[in-house]
């Protein structure tokens, strides 16, 4: 079978690349921009974005990243490193039911409990134009992370990874979500083992690669 992954690095598919990347698969990428970073998506010779018919058959969606996996085709980015994680991930992916729990339960946890506020914080204190930003909104997101990220840094305090004592996919999931909110300072300097573990996930060659990928896309 032949992986294929849909998206660009400036879309939640920088997981997908990270976690391909750290498990050494052989996969092949097909560049798919999102449409609303088109000033005319629909012109001709516009590169191929998430409203284009071609991508449209593989995703109805229209969202990127999706995959496919021989006939098998998944959307959701942190779904789709789960099952990346237990096909060809090794010990990136579950030892044991328990571990597959676990590595569902963190990811879900972070994509419900932290993304929303880790966003707005990095939409409201960094990516938006200036003139666009809303500090309450992002006054707000830090309040609110403040209890979420003291459960984590909890958890990661016994040994420095979510699950199984080792790096895996649930580290990998939730550490692209807690990336959104390093405009947010005091969060890490409040959660020590939040910042230690951050710092050494970015440090892996595999995410040192996927950034430099990444860096090098147009903005």
């Amino acid at each position: 079978m032949m992986i294929t992954i849909y998206g660009v690095l400036r879309s939640r598919a920088s997981r997908n690349f990270w976690l391909a990347y750290e498990a050494g698969l052989d996969f092949t990428s097909v560049a798919v921009i999102q449409a609303y970073r088109l000033a005319e998506p629909g012109a001709p010779g516009a590169p191929m974005h998430t409203a284009s018919p071609e991508f449209l058959k593989v995703n109805p969606n229209g969202q990127v990243p999706c995959m496919t996996d021989g006939d098998l085709v998944l959307t959701e980015s942190l779904a789709m490193n789960l099952y990346l994680a237990k096909a060809h991930g090794g010990a990136l992916g579950p030892a044991n039911l328990a571990e597959d729990g676990q590595m569902a339960m963190w990811s879900l946890w972070a994509a419900t409990g932290v993304e929303p506020h880790s966003l707005s914080i990095l939409y409201n204190r960094l990516a938006k134009p200036v003139a666009e930003r809303d500090a309450a909104a992002a006054d707000a997101a830090e309040a609110a992370l403040r209890a979420p990220f003291a459960v984590l840094d909890k958890a990661l305090a016994e040994n420095g990874f979510l699950v199984g004592g080792r790096f895996t996919v649930a580290d990998i999931n939730v550490a692209e979500i807690i990336r959104y909110a390093v405009p947010a300072p005091a969060l890490f300097e409040a959660n020590p083992h939040v910042k230690a573990w951050l710092a050494a996930c970015h440090a892996r060659p595999a995410f040192q690669r996927m950034w430099a990928e990444r860096d090098a896309e147009p903005a």
